[in-house]
């Protein structure tokens, strides 16, 4: 997933990086900083690039905060696609004047235009990716490798739930309606006719929260299926499907 972006800085083998692999990783970092990023001073690099030191995990954690990126050391491949992300941004500004007068490739998937604002959106921004992770995590929605479809749950959540008129609907008091407990069979005597009204009443509550419950899983199940209905995941493949 990260091939294109190695591949635009050089990476000596951006086809097979595995991020997963802890000596590759670290190796990676101290490249990605030396070469690329240049946040530390040369001599202020020993740290990072002591690879084998069991302290190693403390200083890329720091690294990560001095370089301010939102992901933890726990997201590893979100950490990695970010620092991906400011490198390309720092090699671009350093070599802007060979890179502005590139005319994109006919036919490259990133110049169809579509009705679909989505599209058009850069996803590799950090701040893109940022972003739309602070959205999920606020929203309490699924994370998911692919962060436009991320931003398609976000927006179907805010059309369907935060809207003014869904906001008006939920805060509208409910009023239920006169329920006769002579009418509802309990199933069970508990020898006490104080407790069968209890026990009368505790099931009919029981039962509206199912029934709420099953509201919600329905919704849900809509949500996904709007998300997953459309087959084109990757406009940037140009094809339909993964």
């Amino acid at each position: 997933m990260f091939r294109r972006k190695l591949a635009a800085l050089d990476y000596h083998n951006p086809s097979g990086f595995d991020c997963k692999n802890e000596t590759e990783f670290r190796n990676f970092i101290v490249w990605l900083e030396d070469q690329k990023i240049r946040h530390y001073k040369i001599e202020d690099r020993g740290n990072l690039r002591n690879i084998h030191s069991a302290e190693w995990p403390n200083y890329f954690e720091k690294y990560m905060q001095d370089v301010n990126c939102p992901f933890t050391v726990q997201e590893r491949q979100e950490t990695v696609d970010w620092l991906l992300g400011l490198a390309v941004r720092f090699e671009y500004g350093d070599n802007a004047d060979k890179y502005k007068n590139c005319v994109p490739q006919a036919g490259d998937a990133n110049t169809v235009k579509s009705s679909d604002p989505l599209i058009n959106l850069d996803v590799n921004n950090p701040d893109f990716k940022a972003g739309v992770l602070a959205l999920a995590n606020l929203l309490q929605i699924q994370r998911h490798d692919d962060y436009l479809i991320m931003l398609k749950a976000i927006r179907i959540l805010v059309q369907e739930r935060l809207t003014q008129e869904a906001i008006s609907k939920a805060s509208q008091s409910k009023e239920g309606l006169p329920v006769s407990l002579d009418t509802h069979i309990l199933g069970f005597d508990t020898g006490d006719a104080t407790l069968n009204e209890a026990a009368k009443i505790l099931r009919l509550l029981h039962i509206e929260e199912l029934r709420d419950l099953q509201t919600k899983i329905n919704e849900a199940i809509v949500a996904v299926q709007a998300i997953i209905a459309d087959p084109k995941t990757d406009h940037r493949l140009g094809k339909v499907g993964r």
